[in-house]
């Protein structure tokens, strides 16, 4: 019995329903071009099942081998029935971000319109694929990530410490990427059209565990939509080698740096506007209230209180500061991208398809 390829959105029983709503519910995931990408690493045992369990209206899958030490790549190509699946091998491991990379530039060198990248570990659900790459299709979202804090009952099956870890990571990420209306920012199951990865591939993304939040500030730096899908956790028998503790440290250095790079190229180098004045202002009239109050506290006599004028040429600079940051930051939450950027990479392919045919 072949399954049925689902539709983006259900049929309306209504005939007068508008042409615009008939188009969408025209639109199938057969067809579509999608691929999935699945780095390999240590998941000998479960690889198998990730590759039954894709639906069959994905075009193709790409299972990569990171140096593997269980020679994942040997083991699928040796066991893996299913002709969609290719296999591409990296002579050094790269982590989780250089084989996602090298699992997009060889699905889209075959084809691919869009990229769903997987864990081959089998956390991950792939009923949910359809949703991810919905958003994409209907030209809503250049990526769509998901997100397992949408409700508590999604967290069931998480751990205490994940649960914190990553709601930490979380808000550092907001400031780091400018996505504010994004959360769980290390969920590695995604969907990205692919051309936004044609351009995503030529930054210097990191390939290590901080890849997906690295990939989200570089998404901002193109203007690229990104959409969250609610869904669920999983943990089962899988053992991850991402350990939150040792991570949390590291991810704050990057995602400083990431958010000093992100507000000089946004409000400083590609544009100058309102924010980037609440920016100098906010920071200059901060920094000089602290500055005086920590230079009377070194200078004063000691015992002598400090009087009324004193308090208030530290405290009202330090006021005034906060405001502005805080008018800075409501105007960068207002700022998010929300017109997708990948109907205009494809035209643009388009064009240099015609005037270069050879």
């Amino acid at each position: 019995m072949v399954a049925r390829t689902p539709t983006l959105i259900p049929a309306e029983r209504s005939a007068r329903a508008p042409a615009s709503a008939r188009a969408v519910q025209a639109l199938s995931l057969e067809g579509s071009g999608v691929w999935l990408v699945v780095p390999c690493y240590r998941v000998r045992g479960h690889i198998l099942r990730v590759i039954r369990k894709a639906p069959a209206w994905i075009e193709g899958i790409v299972c990569v081998d990171d140096a593997c030490p269980e020679n994942s790549g040997d083991f699928i190509e040796a066991e893996a029935n299913d002709p969609r699946v290719k296999v591409i091998r990296l002579a050094k491991n790269q982590g989780v971000g250089g084989a996602t990379l090298a699992g997009y530039a060889e699905a889209v060198r075959l084809g691919a319109r869009v990229l769903v990248k997987v864990d081959g570990d089998d956390q991950m659900d792939l009923a949910y694929a359809a949703q991810l790459v919905a958003p994409i299709l209907l030209g809503e979202a250049d990526y769509a990530k998901g997100n397992r804090f949408t409700s508590i009952s999604h967290l069931t099956t998480m751990p205490t410490v994940r649960v914190l870890g990553n709601a930490m990571l979380s808000f550092l990420a907001k400031l780091s990427t400018g996505y504010w209306n994004i959360f769980d920012p290390t969920n590695g199951f995604t969907a990205i059209e692919g051309n936004v990865a044609r351009l995503v591939m030529e930054k210097r993304v990191s390939r290590r565990f901080f890849f997906e939040t690295d990939l989200l500030y570089h998404l901002g730096t193109l203007r690229a939509v990104v959409r969250d899908v609610p869904m669920p956790a999983r943990y089962a028998d899988e053992v991850s080698n991402l350990r939150i503790g040792q991570i949390v440290g590291p991810f704050a250095l990057k995602h400083a740096r990431n958010f000093a790079q992100r507000v000089i190229g946004q409000y400083f180098v590609r544009d100058f506007n309102a924010a980037s004045l609440e920016f100098v202002f906010g920071l200059f009239f901060s920094l000089f209230g602290v500055a005086y109050a920590l230079s009377y506290l070194a200078n004063r006599i000691p015992g002598q209180a400090a009087s009324a004028g004193v308090v208030m040429l530290a405290a009202l600079p330090v006021i005034l500061g906060a405001q502005f940051l805080l008018q800075a930051m409501n105007f960068d939450v207002l700022n998010v991208p929300s017109r997708p950027i990948h109907p205009y990479l494809a035209v643009l392919r388009d064009l240099e398809a015609e005037e270069d045919p050879a």
